[in-house]
C-alpha cells in the first residue's frame, strides 16, 4: 500500500522560456549534481500519488533530469505563456486523473519542505483552493479543487490563475506556513547561487 497522499495530483509547470536566466535554467545543477527541475520534482513525487510535468514538445526529459516515472504532458502552446501551460496540464488531468485536487508547482522551486506540502494537502478539497503564505507573501504550490479544473483548462496568456483566484475568493483558504521555500524561485544564475548558499 502506498503511503503517498491520495486524491491530490501534482502538476509541475516547466515549459517556460526562462529568458531572464540566460540559458535553460531547468538544467542548472545544484550542489548535489541534480538539475534544478529534477530537484523541484522531489517533494511532489515523494508525497503525492500522481505527478505530472508540463514540458515543451521538443524537451529532452533525460537531459532535464526528469525521473522515468513522471507523467509528462507536452504543451504545444506553452511558449504563449504560463496560462497555456497550466491549461494543457489541467486538460490532461481532466481526461486521465481521478484526483479531487491538483497542486500546481513551478519547476524552479526546489526548496519547498515536505512537511509544508503535507500540511497544505490536508486542507485540499474538491470545492476549495488552498494557497500557502509565508509572512503574508503568497506562494506555491496552489492546490485547486477539481471543481475549478474546467476553468483552469480554458486559461491562456501569461497571467496564470490569478483571475480565477479573484473570481472565487470565497473558496480560497490561505494557509500560513513557516517555510521560505514556498516563495523561493530562481530567475537568474545569481539568485540560484544565493539561494543554494542559504540552504546549505
Amino acid at each position: 500500500m502506498s503511503d503517498k497522499i491520495p486524491m491530490v495530483a501534482a502538476l509541475v509547470l516547466a515549459a517556460g522560456a526562462a529568458s531572464r536566466f540566460g540559458s535553460d535554467k531547468r538544467r542548472a545543477r545544484l550542489a548535489d549534481g541534480r538539475t534544478l527541475l529534477g530537484s523541484s520534482l522531489d517533494a511532489p513525487m515523494a508525497l503525492l500519488a500522481e505527478a505530472w510535468l508540463v514540458l515543451r514538445p521538443e524537451d529532452d526529459r533525460q537531459a532535464l533530469g526528469v525521473p522515468a516515472e513522471t507523467r509528462v504532458v507536452r504543451s504545444e502552446t506553452a511558449r504563449a505563456g504560463m496560462g497555456h501551460s497550466l491549461a494543457s496540464g489541467i486538460d490532461e488531468l481532466l481526461r486521465a486523473s481521478s484526483a479531487t485536487s491538483a497542486a500546481i508547482f513551478l519547476g524552479d522551486m526546489p526548496w519547498l519542505r515536505r512537511d509544508t506540502l503535507v500540511a497544505l494537502a490536508a486542507h485540499a478539497a474538491a470545492h476549495r483552493i488552498v494557497v500557502p503564505s509565508w509572512h503574508g507573501r503568497r506562494g506555491h504550490p496552489v492546490i485547486f479543487g477539481r471543481q475549478f479544473w474546467p476553468e483552469l483548462s480554458r486559461l491562456d496568456g501569461d497571467t496564470g490563475a490569478r483571475a480565477l483566484l479573484q473570481a472565487h475568493a470565497a473558496a480560497v483558504q490561505v494557509v500560513e506556513v513557516d517555510d521560505l521555500g514556498v516563495v523561493l524561485d530562481v530567475d537568474t544564475p545569481e539568485s540560484l547561487a544565493q539561494q543554494a548558499a542559504r540552504q546549505s
